[in-house]
Formats: C-alpha cells, sequence, structure tokens
C-alpha cells in the first residue's frame, strides 16, 4: 500500500473509535504526520508513534490559548484526549475557515503575544533543540564516513555552546516551530498551528526560524524580514547568543534534508548535499538559497 493508503486505514479506525464519519475523507498533507479533511469540517490529524503524550500536549496548549484568547486551531470539546490507532495517536480538530499562509509580518505579533503569557499548568518540558538529529546523521545513508564524522563533531560543538549562551529574554513558553507556515490567516483572524514542539525555552528561539528563512534561506525578503522585527519588537540577529541559534536550525533543517535524501536520493541528495557544503563554509557567504524539502 501507499502511504496515503496505510494513512487512510487508520483514518478509518480512529473515526470509528470517536464516532465519527470518514465518508469523503479528503488528504491533506501526507508527510511524519497525516492530515485528512473530514465532513462536518473536521480535520483529522494522525502522528508518528510513539507521539502519545506529545499529541496530548498539543489538545491541551491548543485549548490554554483559547482560553488566553490567543488565536489558535482548536480540538472538538468532546474528543479530550488522543484516538490510539495501533501506536498511532490521532487528534481531531476544527477546520478553520477559507484562509490564506501566513506570512513573517502575521506570526510576529502571535509570538510576541505567547512569550508574554505566564506559564500554565501543563507539563511542557523544556526545549531541546537536538531532538532526533543524532539519529539522522546516523541514518544518512547518503553520508561517507567523512562527512558523519565533521557533523558529529559539529552538533558536539553546538551541545556545548548551546549550555553557555549568554543571558537574552526571559524564558517563556514557545512555540517551538515558529515558521509562517504554522500561521493561518482568514479575513479577519491570523491563526497558530501546529503545536507539537511547544516548550519552555528562551523566545529567541522562535524568532531566529525568520532570521534563518531571512539570513540563510534566503525566501524572507527584506521588506518582510523588517516588519517581522517591527511587529514584534526587536531583531533576534543584534542578540550575542543568535549565531548558536542560528547554527542549530541550520544543522537541524540540514538532518533533515539528509533524513529525505536516504528515502529518495533522486529527488533530494543534491539539495541536502549542498546544504552540507554550505555549513562546511564551502558555498560562501549566506544567503545560501536552500530550496525546501518534503
Amino acid at each position: 500500500m501507499s502511504r496515503t493508503e496505510e494513512s487512510h486505514v487508520l483514518l478509518l479506525k480512529a473515526c470509528a473509535d470517536a464516532g465519527l464519519s470518514a465518508t469523503g475523507a479528503e488528504p491533506i498533507r501526507i508527510g511524519e504526520n497525516a492530515l485528512w479533511r473530514l465532513p462536518s469540517r473536521i480535520v483529522a490529524r494522525i502522528a508518528r508513534p510513539g507521539q502519545a503524550a506529545a499529541a496530548a500536549r498539543e489538545l491541551a496548549v491548543a485549548r490554554w490559548l483559547h482560553e488566553c484568547e490567543v488565536p489558535a486551531v482548536q480540538p472538538l470539546d468532546h474528543l479530550p484526549e488522543p484516538v490510539d490507532v495501533d501506536g498511532h495517536p490521532v487528534t481531531f480538530w476544527h477546520e478553520l475557515p477559507p484562509h490564506r499562509p501566513g506570512t513573517a509580518a502575521d506570526i510576529a505579533p502571535l509570538l510576541r503575544r505567547l512569550h508574554e503569557l505566564p506559564v500554565p499548568a501543563i507539563p511542557l518540558g523544556s526545549l531541546d533543540p537536538f531532538v532526533r538529529l543524532s539519529a539522522r546523521i546516523d541514518g544518512a545513508a547518503t553520508l561517507h564516513d567523512e562527512q558523519r564524522q565533521w557533523l558529529r563533531d559539529h552538533l558536539a560543538e553546538l551541545e556545548a555552546a548551546w549550555s553557555s549562551l549568554p543571558a537574552g529574554m526571559p524564558p517563556s513558553v514557545i512555540h517551538g516551530d515558529a515558521w509562517r507556515g504554522n500561521v493561518a490567516v482568514t479575513p479577519t483572524t491570523a491563526y497558530l498551528l501546529d503545536f507539537e514542539r511547544t516548550s519552555l525555552g528562551p523566545p529567541e528561539w522562535d524568532l531566529t526560524a525568520t532570521a534563518v528563512g531571512y539570513g540563510t534561506f534566503g525566501t524572507v525578503s527584506n521588506s518582510e524580514y523588517a516588519a517581522f522585527c517591527e511587529a514584534y519588537g526587536t531583531d533576534v540577529r543584534a542578540w550575542a547568543g543568535y549565531p548558536v541559534l542560528r547554527d542549530i536550525r541550520e544543522l537541524r533543517v540540514t538532518g533533515f534534508a539528509l533524513q529525505h535524501a536516504a528515502a529518495d536520493p533522486a529527488r533530494h541528495r543534491a539539495e541536502a548535499h549542498y546544504r552540507l557544503a554550505c555549513l562546511r563554509g564551502r558555498n560562501g557567504p549566506r544567503p545560501w538559497g536552500w530550496t525546501a524539502v518534503g
């Protein structure tokens, strides 16, 4: 079966357990997590195995944000916990009204509101910016030994730098994956999405996502980045710890590309290895013009 067909089987089981109809369900995105549109303006999210705690935290965070009057996608009220289907946690959400993808300027005020909130009584845990990175390096089948060792050494250097960051903004609740794709904008409201990585940590981590889009990928324009900084109230690049957070994010997205390259070298090897060469200083200064993978 294809990944879509496998996901559909899980969806049918989850909907049966939740008492929902899956008739006419349409796939929205089939990736590491699968999203399906159901009748009655409901979206089902099928997570990876072993992510039950993260899925439950997502539900709790979304409800907390609603209580704090921060616009966010909302789960169904009568399903307070994820539905387990063969180890996959499945959550169900109200579909948003017709919307467009967010911009850097759209996400900035939402992040500022989030970072100003008092810490809730939810077991969020602390940010781990290195989660799954070591495994991705080990599993990168397109690497040769010298490349893999360089990545391991680079990871160790960044882990040491992370443990001794200079003082910055006070720790807060952070989104954890605060790129503009995790904002949906209707004619009246901008909504935050995807709370899989929400945790406690430095607010600068959220701001670095857009800064890397601007300075590394080159996908955020000068005017967009200026609007982002103005809407939030600061430019994270002025903080002494920014280069460390930038380098960690660059390593993360390189590891993500290497994971895809291992699964489909024909499609993704060139981009993954281009990113690695950039990290090693072999392609001149930023921005490097990285292209999306996935």
